[in-house]
């Protein structure tokens, strides 16, 4: 006999406004227990000293989270011109400084670099995996590791703001695996003054905004009752960079069952989409000659 599941089988998002100083785990676990929701996960971590859009995903939804990583995303910060730190940012140690300060017009000659597609190593201190142990973990032992590039897409790195000689206001959009706190190290680098982030803010995280965000105070306040459930946006924003396709009941049937359903709807072969019935996702998958062939399917 199965293992009963605890909680309660809840499925869309909830998205959070990250306050600093908190994990994004820690929200997880606190969406998960105001909810008292079966599973939960976020897509796509925030720095513990970072704020803006964390979107849990709860229940079935968990399954669209690779989508929402995948998505396009948008951060503002500051980047402190003049020092580096161990971290990239400001709660780390400085190790080295610099005292020229750069012109509006040398920032942006500079930002060109980082657009587009680019190739970006990690900060020593990162979730990045090091023969099976995470960078962090080595970077506070005091090892000094050569992580590899990564590729990234930069759709757009702008100045936004210059309150002083040394800082410096930005504006990224950028795909999967980004970090910020490299582009801010990097800048220093080309600019020849040094530079880390002082704060940083997601704005938006594929079609999850910051005006949707719900504080912790909010969740805390709203805990175990309906009005915290009237604030789960549903599962199927997570799919909306997806096709959709309509599954014909029958055909939804057989997608439930994890097989090859009919669906109404043209697509090259082999396109990932989704297929709804009325209105709701049944599965995601590959379209091939008028049929869906699943490779996840929410149960709900």
């Amino acid at each position: 006999m199965g293992r009963t599941k605890k909680g309660r089988a809840v499925s869309g998002w909830l998205v959070v406004d990250k306050p600093a100083g908190v994990t994004s785990t820690a929200v997880v676990n606190k969406v998960k227990w105001a909810l008292s929701a079966q599973k939960a996960g976020h897509a796509g971590t925030l720095d513990p000293d970072a704020t803006g859009v964390l979107a849990v995903a709860l229940g079935e939804a968990t399954k669209t989270i690779p989508f929402i990583t995948d998505a396009l995303k948008c951060y503002r910060f500051r980047v402190v011109l003049g020092a580096a730190t161990d971290t990239d940012d400001a709660s780390g140690r400085v190790i080295a400084t610099g005292d020229t300060r750069p012109t509006d017009a040398q920032i942006e000659a500079a930002l060109t670099q980082f657009r587009g597609q680019i190739e970006q190593v990690p900060p020593q201190y990162s979730a990045v995996k090091v023969d099976g142990e995470r960078a962090y973990d080595l970077a506070r032992e005091g090892e000094a590791m050569d992580l590899a590039a990564r590729p990234l897409w930069v759709e757009r790195l702008v100045i936004t703001g210059r309150p002083d000689p040394d800082h410096v206001d930005l504006e990224m959009v950028c795909g999967k695996g980004g970090y910020v706190r490299s582009i801010a190290r990097d800048l220093g680098v080309v600019l020849g003054c040094l530079g880390h982030v002082q704060w940083l803010r997601r704005e938006w995280s594929g079609p999850f905004r910051a005006e949707q965000g719900v504080t912790l105070e909010t969740i805390d306040a709203e805990a175990k009752t309906e009005a915290l459930d009237a604030r789960i946006l549903p599962l199927e924003l997570g799919l909306r960079d997806l096709p959709e396709f309509r599954a014909t009941p029958e055909g939804a049937v057989r997608l439930r069952n994890g097989n090859p359903g009919q669906v109404i709807g043209h697509a090259d072969w082999g396109t990932e989409g989704w297929a709804s019935l009325d209105g709701q996702a049944v599965a995601v998958g590959h379209y091939r000659g008028g049929e869906l062939h699943p490779s996840r399917v929410f149960n709900r």
